[in-house]
């Protein structure tokens, strides 16, 4: 039964307005010499990548679970340090918080 002027959420038009809030599904970073990389926004990663990051023990690990074996390798080449990465995570976790403090994450 349901109830009068209850809200009904569209899963596809929720999910839209929170990577449209936070900047996008993805994550994107220029790193040494300009190169560009990408990795998922940790509020839409997939729980692999999710496990991959917190099941990694050092820095080399955390960023290589992070940007993917190629992208790891080129950032590597470049010249990054991977300790480094970690801080577009947090990054981007702390727009994150600062998008959704103010309630919803677009306006209607």
């Amino acid at each position: 039964m349901s109830k009068p002027n209850k809200k009904r959420y569209n899963l596809a038009t929720v999910r839209a307005q929170y990577a449209e809030a936070v900047g996008g599904e993805e994550v994107e970073f220029e790193g040494p010499g300009g190169k560009t990389f990408t990795m998922p926004h940790p509020m839409f990663a997939p729980s692999s990548w999710t496990k991959a990051v917190d099941d990694a023990e050092t820095d080399e690990e955390i960023a290589e679970a992070m940007l993917g074996a190629e992208q790891y390798q080129a950032y590597i080449e470049a010249g990054g340090d991977p300790s480094d990465v970690n801080f577009i995570r947090m990054a981007a976790m702390e727009d994150m918080k600062g998008a959704l403090k103010k309630g919803r994450p677009t306006r209607s």
